[in-house]
């Protein structure tokens, strides 16, 4: 297992757990304890988990505080592959509205190979990635950055996606959860998602297993709101993602089309 995978490994295993020792962590990466207090001391720095006497905890508050810049290296590669599954259900020749996150720039990154598209973004991040792109028509939803972030929000931002209409919402999301729904951190961010939802003929939500089971600040819309959910295949590992198999078969049960790529 190279660094990258093994780091990844360990956050979602932290984040699984209310608390996990170093010694269960060795065990299940099949790595030295010397090995993982340097893995933790890495995740640390990027605020994604905690170090405790012997264990680590899950930062729970790491999608409020931890901003873009510093979230978009942490499982790259997963995101990347949710990234062109996502793209591979987006008809070429549509109205794309396309979400803020660190997830949907690597959507971005892929949706050149779906081309022609009419694509707006949501991002600053997003619209660097598709600028200039052959047979991209992009559109820049305008609206406040928010700090940190660099999501366009607040009254623009609702006032433009009013006046448009979108075959296609791939919206991002801070959490998904069987009873609560779809949430969002960020109270600004749940308002633009609940738009874009509202003008689009479907949504597809991308997000990685992490996501799954939490329950976040704003609620966004219920379950049966989207027409499909893009995850990876750890969201139904139950050793690693213990709310994931449950909020799979939730979401199944809605009438969403689940995809794990």
């Amino acid at each position: 297992m190279d660094v990258a995978a093994r780091l990844d490994l360990t956050l979602r295993l932290v984040q699984g757990s209310e608390r996990i020792p170093v010694a269960e962590l060795a065990r299940r990466l099949g790595v030295s304890e010397m090995t993982v207090r340097r893995d933790l001391d890495t995740l640390e720095r990027q605020g994604l988990v905690r170090r405790v006497h012997g264990a680590a905890i899950p930062a729970r508050a790491r999608e409020e505080g931890a901003g873009f810049a510093a979230r978009e290296p942490w499982q790259a590669a997963t995101k990347d592959r949710l990234g062109a599954a996502v793209a591979g259900l987006v008809e070429p020749g549509s109205r794309v509205l396309l979400d803020a996150g660190t997830t949907t720039v690597h959507v971005a990154d892929h949706l050149a190979a779906r081309a022609p598209l009419t694509v707006a973004v949501l991002s600053l991040q997003a619209a660097a990635r598709l600028a200039d792109r052959p047979r991209i028509e992009l559109l820049v939803v305008g609206g406040r950055s928010r700090p940190g972030e660099h999501s366009l929000v607040g009254p623009l931002a609702l006032r433009t996606l009013e006046s448009l209409a979108f075959d296609c919402f791939v919206m991002s999301i801070g959490g998904v959860h069987a009873e609560h729904g779809w949430s969002e951190f960020d109270l600004d961010d749940a308002a633009v998602k609940q738009v874009g939802l509202a003008r689009s003929t479907r949504t597809i939500v991308v997000a990685d297993a992490t996501k799954l089971g939490v329950r976040a600040f704003g609620r966004v819309a219920a379950l049966d709101a989207v027409d499909g959910f893009v995850t990876d295949h750890a969201a139904a590992d139950a050793a690693t993602h213990p709310n994931g198999p449950h909020t799979l078969a939730a979401l199944r049960k809605a009438g969403v089309r689940t995809v794990l790529g």
